[in-house]
């Protein structure tokens, strides 16, 4: 039996309890699993996808991304751009103009992530049906 000591799982637990803990010590492999969640989790948030994957495209203006990405809220928007950018992944670019244009183009960072999201999307696509089949066969079976 493996000891929880040396357990890889067991670490990446122990790093999501003290993630968010203020002035706590980190191990270098609970600052690795930190530092890896935190990544994961901007990336692969609910807007965080689309975005990407439309500014992977080519450069993207605010009101398309509105249009394009069905259910987000100006304010989600506008705070999913801002981590984007925040994280190297997103180049904000304002025009002069009035009023201003301002557009958003994916980084090198970016598109190197793109051929990942492009293949988790067509995955989510070609699997929604299945997924949605055993949700209801399962919630049939355990319902109280």
């Amino acid at each position: 039996m493996m000891s929880q000591r040396n357990s890889d799982v067991s670490e990446l637990v122990q790093a999501e309890l003290t993630c968010a803990a203020e002035n706590v010590p980190f191990t270098p492999g609970q600052a690795r699993a930190c530092t890896v969640r935190e990544v994961l989790d901007r990336v692969g948030g609910k807007w965080s996808i689309g975005i990407l994957v439309a500014a992977s495209h080519g450069p993207v203006r605010f009101t398309e991304l509105e249009r394009h990405i069905e259910g987000i809220s100006r304010r989600m928007l506008t705070l999913t751009l801002r981590n984007l950018e925040r994280d190297g992944l997103l180049h904000r670019t304002v025009y002069p103009t009035v009023p201003p244009k301002v557009e958003y183009t994916a980084t090198p960072m970016a598109l190197e992530l793109y051929e990942s999201l492009v293949a988790l999307t067509s995955w989510a696509e070609r699997h929604r049906r299945a997924i949605a089949e055993a949700r209801t066969r399962y919630d049939a079976e355990h319902a109280d």
